[in-house]
């Protein structure tokens, strides 16, 4: 570890996963000697406290990352595009939170509790995955490590905080507009730029992202391929279906998982998941206990409860996950990549 710390960019700082980064970042102590904050034109100027002291959002530029040891990307896939190859290319590595290079074969796309390793492989960018598949393969690797895994079946209920800012303020407008009788005409959800926009107060949208030819959307196609490429596991059987619902933090799914044993009792799967890194275990019917997205936000961990037993299937079991969005799903994540460059001496 570098004796004086590193010094750290953050490029979309003002945005929501940008100030969880400069969050976490001062909570977990990391040794930050120098910080560089950057944003759009139109945010640059903002003051940003961290640490108590008052730093000024600039405006990104190629020539900003001179210098920069490690740059946290949060400000969408076109600016990571842009931005990314000139910071590798004065010196900086780049973990970045978009979709921009998660399936580029070259960036590796990293879990830490699942496939830190991969971090050994980088070029300059490492990717962070998407909210809803870093929950799912930190609570499934530790079961593919003892049994094996072929098959995923995964429903997502996805909270607002995920499409942005303007998703959370629409969720709030409408319900309250709902609630004393009002008229509202939605303008988000369930993609901006999108032919037609729909009431999510109240509601449930089957559309994340938009639809591709194959009838899925780009999340749920995001989250199949990306958790091929974390667990190594180009020829495992994976379907998802993600939907929104009016929660503010707190992504949640229902995931039916099948393993290579026939062997396997939920007791085994209670004690894997409570020894693994990174999850904690929510799992006693009889007490009412089982994760919810209200009780995750502001938390670093994965949520796992609900397990049982598929009644036909020896090998199938079914759980519910649950995580805050923001932390472990984007801003946490990214950090402890940053950690692990450091542990790892890879920086």
């Amino acid at each position: 570890m570098s004796t004086n710390g590193y010094h750290v960019a953050v490029l979309g700082a003002t945005g929501a996963v940008g100030q969880q980064m400069l969050k976490t970042l001062e909570e977990r102590n990391f040794p930050v000697s120098k910080l560089t904050l950057l944003s759009s034109e139109r945010s640059a100027g903002k003051k940003v406290l961290f640490r108590g002291e008052e730093h000024i959002v600039q405006a990104a530029s190629p020539e900003k990352f001179e210098g920069v040891q490690i740059a946290l990307f949060s400000a969408g896939g076109s600016i990571s595009k842009i931005f990314a190859p000139e910071a590798v290319k004065h010196g900086a590595i780049v973990v970045d939170n978009t979709s921009a290079f998660r399936m580029a074969q070259d960036v590796p796309l990293v879990v830490p509790e699942v496939n830190e390793e991969d971090l050994k492989l980088h070029k300059g960018i490492i990717a962070n995955p998407n909210c809803s598949t870093i929950q799912m393969v930190a609570a499934l690797e530790p079961l593919r490590k003892a049994h094996g895994l072929n098959k995923v079946i995964v429903s997502t209920y996805q909270a607002v905080s995920g499409s942005g800012a303007a998703a959370i303020e629409e969720l709030k407008t409408q319900s309250e507009a709902i609630l004393s009788g009002k008229d509202f005409t939605p303008e988000i959800l369930p993609v901006k730029g999108d032919k037609k926009h729909f009431q999510i107060a109240f509601n449930a949208i089957p559309q994340i992202d938009k639809f591709e030819d194959n009838g899925f959307t780009f999340e749920e196609m995001k989250m199949m391929n990306e958790t091929k490429k974390i667990m190594h596991m180009p020829e495992l059987e994976i379907a998802a279906t993600c939907v929104r619902i009016p929660v503010e933090t707190g992504h949640s799914e229902s995931v039916y998982i099948e393993l290579d044993s026939d062997h396997v009792e939920v007791t085994e799967i209670r004690e894997l998941l409570k020894e693994a890194p990174g999850v904690t275990l929510q799992d006693d019917p009889s007490a009412q206990l089982y994760p919810m997205p209200a009780d995750c936000v502001g938390k670093n961990d994965v949520f796992v409860g609900r397990i049982r037993k598929d009644p036909d299937r020896a090998n199938g079991f079914h759980l519910w996950i649950v995580s805050d969005n923001l932390l472990k799903g984007a801003a946490w994540n990214s950090v402890q990549i940053a950690e692990s460059l450091v542990q790892l001496k890879l920086v």
